[in-house]
């Protein structure tokens, strides 16, 4: 066998962290460099080769240069001059070295963990069999880490399929000394990519890998299962099936239902929303003349609706008993230096990325009424020229007060005005007020939208001044994910009914919103303004998880969505001065003003990124249209 040097990527290189030592399973980290002979010498060397593919799962907080991908969409925009996504995406600039660990770092970093998968796919029955193991024990292992090879290998062609469209589909362990180019010039359509390649891989990978009780226990945590395999399957039939696919892939609103229902069928039962509660006891009343006990003493339940949407991202059942999480990239605990990137200024932070008031605008009132007369396909309001949507009056919805009775998940996901957050500053409100803590003159990094994030950020590191820990799991499916996609593809197929309207209360009740879809009659009966209901309730359940990049591609509103402008807010004092040292948060005492944060560039051939140009001199591939 030729001698070769095979190179081991860390976690540090692709994602800023590392996998987490909290399982007997990931805690073997590979050398940075092995011979060929010695990894498929032994059995043991070649685990320790395939379990570095996990590594290749990326974390999605600051991957673009200190940046959130959704900054380069219309739910944010970083604060960071440094930010990625600011001077290449924002601008329309996709040869920018500011994007290049999206633009370009992708392209390599996803056909080296295919070339990994690959190694392990067709090198694997000539590695020595462990001496430890009976040949059944053998066998059955070389089935499970061969399924799990395929699965990764599928999903980072998946990958790649977001961005670039069909790319060469290389199956092969390609020896470096013979023409590795010629027969991978021609790029495959949409049908035989997905529908012939992606798809069927999955499939076969399925039926091999552990499945939901194995991978459940904690010395497996994070091992790649059966149930994964399958939510993929549903996210990709969904997205085939929606109008920039579908055609080519010939894949129906109907299979992608049928997917999604297959998925709650098998496994329903392991996976739920997160939606713990507590008990609350309430003291009796007693009349304070009689001593008569007007009321009896009675216990009820509470649940905490912000801290539940905040930790079905954060958690797994490993870290925090959170049945929602599918598939997610498994990390260690991290302290300060993991969020200081993101949190507001007036915390020591460096502002990051900041919510957008077109996002804030998504969220619906928390009765379940809508704030806004109008709705586009977009998921997001109808604005008028001057960046202003109608408003819904029977909502009670008013721009002075644009945060009140609002869905829970708002508070969640965003810092706004006068929310209470942080715990090392004497007042721990959020004060985006020109000159106070979270919007001082001459401070490049403050918010410029009026707005700071919420989401992703364990706010218990900030305790013990900076000095806790907690666990940022990126979350790549969770379970809310498929009673979503089960909603789109039904209402896609038969309008909207009472199980489409009841698949969307599962996600809107944990949530904390009062009413029923199906009482909206705006939305039941009209399968349009069903659809952008389901789009809207998608971007902000989702938001910062990395759906609406591709979201508004698959249903082919990227421009509409993209080339928008950001909107945000100035917020100003009301009958105080600016030079007050104490502030009175309620409402009314601030006026709230909308404005153009940020102009964006998003144009017809930005559906897709441009192939690395390295890439292209290198193998004479076509180029995506319009670059």
């Amino acid at each position: 066998m030729k001698k070769a040097t095979l190179y081991i990527t860390s976690a540090l290189l692709l994602a800023g962290t590392t996998l987490a030592g909290c399982s007997d399973f990931l805690d073997k980290q590979p050398s940075n460099e092995l011979t060929e002979e010695k990894t498929f010498g032994s059995w043991e060397m070649l685990e320790y080769f395939h379990k570095d593919t996990y590594n290749f799962l990326r974390h999605g907080a600051n991957a673009v240069n200190s940046s959130w991908l959704d900054a380069a969409t219309d739910l944010s925009e970083t604060a960071m001059a440094t930010g990625g996504t600011r001077t290449s995406f924002n601008i329309g600039n996709y040869y920018a070295g500011g994007g290049a660990p999206e633009l370009t770092a992708t392209w390599e970093s996803r056909y080296r963990g295919i070339r990994k998968c690959n190694r392990v796919i067709n090198q694997i029955d000539a590695v020595p069999q462990n001496p430890t193991q009976t040949v059944e024990e053998y066998e059955a292992n070389k089935a499970i880490m061969v399924a799990e090879a395929r699965f990764f290998r599928a999903y980072f062609y998946w990958e790649m399929f977001l961005r670039f469209g069909p790319v060469p589909i290389v199956t092969e362990v390609l020896d470096p000394e013979k023409d590795m180019i010629t027969p991978y010039k021609d790029r495959p359509t949409v049908k035989q990519y997905v529908v012939d390649f992606i798809l069927p891989e999955l499939e076969a990978a399925g039926k091999d890998m552990v499945d939901f009780e194995t991978g459940a226990t904690a010395a497996q945590s994070g091992r790649v299962s059966q149930p994964m395999a399958y939510a993929l399957i549903s996210r990709i039939k969904l997205y085939m099936a929606s109008p920039r696919y579908s055609a080519e892939s010939g894949i129906t609103w109907a299979d992608a239902a049928a997917a999604a229902k297959s998925f709650i069928d098998n496994y329903g039962s392991n996976y739920a929303l997160l939606d713990e509660s507590a008990e609350q006891v309430i003291d009796a009343v007693v009349d304070p003349e009689t001593g008569e006990v007007i009321e009896p003493e009675k216990t009820i339940t509470v649940r905490d609706h912000v801290a539940n949407y905040g930790n079905a991202v954060l958690l797994t059942q490993y870290t925090g008993n959170n049945r929602e999480v599918i598939f997610f990239r498994n990390d260690v605990t991290i302290g300060w230096g993991g969020i200081v990137t993101d949190v507001p200024v007036g915390e020591g932070g460096t502002g990051g990325n900041c919510p957008s008031q077109n996002l804030v605008d998504m969220y619906d009132m928390v009765d379940g009424s809508s704030p806004f007369a109008q709705y586009d396909a977009t998921g997001a309001p109808v604005y008028d020229a001057n960046g202003v949507p109608a408003v819904n009056g029977a909502s009670g919805y008013s721009d002075a007060a644009m945060w009140q009775n609002r869905d829970p998940r708002l508070t969640a996901t965003v810092l706004y005005q006068g929310q209470e957050w942080g715990t090392t500053r004497a007042d721990s409100h959020i004060n985006v007020i020109r000159g106070m803590a979270d919007n001082p003159i001459g401070n490049a990094n403050a918010t410029p939208t009026g707005y700071y994030m919420r989401k992703y950020i364990p706010a218990s590191i900030l305790s013990s001044n900076h000095g806790g820990t907690a666990y940022r799991l990126w979350t790549i499916i969770r379970y809310a994910e498929i009673l979503l996609n089960y909603a789109e593809a039904l209402n896609e197929q038969n309008g909207p009914t009472a199980e489409v309207a009841g698949l969307l209360d599962q996600i809107r009740h944990r949530a904390g919103i009062t009413g029923n879809v199906a009482d909206r009659a705006d939305l039941m009966g009209s399968k349009d303004a069903m659809r952008n209901f389901i789009h809207k309730e998608r971007t902000v359940e989702f938001a910062f998880e990395e759906h609406r990049p591709w979201d508004v591609r698959r249903w082919n509103v990227a421009v509409e969505a993209l080339s928008r402008p950001i909107y945000g807010v100035e917020v100003t004092r009301v009958g105080q001065s600016d030079g007050s040292a104490d502030y009175d948060y309620t409402p009314g005492n601030y006026s709230i003003s909308r404005k153009v944060a940020q102009q964006r560039v998003f144009e017809n051939h930005m559906y897709l990124y441009p192939i690395p140009e390295e890439e292209i001199w290198k193998t004479g591939l076509e180029n995506n249209p319009g670059w």
